[in-house]
């Protein structure tokens, strides 16, 4: 439960941490090629990875709350 725990805490960190550098180093870009507007290939590049960042990390933290939730309905049930 504790490396649950853990996994959840630092995947969090992970995320807000992403998105927080998203906003700050490309705040209007899209992270698609095609947009109304002309975009820089680094900024297009860094915002892809910086979702993509995002995406993972929001995954695991979901994987690791059902893994608590699982242990918590274990726990109970098994009482």
């Amino acid at each position: 439960m504790r490396a649950a725990w853990t996994i959840f805490c630092l995947s969090a960190v992970i995320l807000a941490l992403a998105v927080g550098l998203a906003h700050l180093l490309v705040p209007d870009v899209v992270p698609v090629g095609f947009a109304e507007e002309p975009q820089s290939s680094w900024a297009v590049m860094t915002a892809f990875v910086l979702r993509a960042i995002e995406l993972i990390a929001a995954a695991v933290s979901i994987i690791a709350l059902a893994f608590l939730a699982g242990g918590l309905i274990r726990r109970t049930v098994t009482r």
